[in-house]
């Protein structure tokens, strides 16, 4: 998952990150680490987020944007 590219490219940090989400910090690093797999929900909250598709956030695309 590209959740820690798009978070250092904003240049912002898993607590920040977390506590917009309302998240535990601890958790954003796990779904970084891939030590658990994100829900739907919760990879809706992270497209959202970022503003990009679940699909370019899972890695099955390299474009960012919503297909329209």
């Amino acid at each position: 998952m590209r959740l820690k590219y798009l978070r250092e490219q904003r240049k912002i940090s898993q607590l920040k990150l977390a506590l917009d989400l309302n998240m535990n910090q601890n958790s954003i690093s796990r779904y970084e680490t891939g030590v658990h797999e994100a829900d739907y929900a919760t990879l809706i909250k992270f497209a959202d987020y970022f503003n990009v598709s679940i699909d370019y956030l899972l890695e099955r695309t390299d474009n960012p944007q919503f297909f329209k």
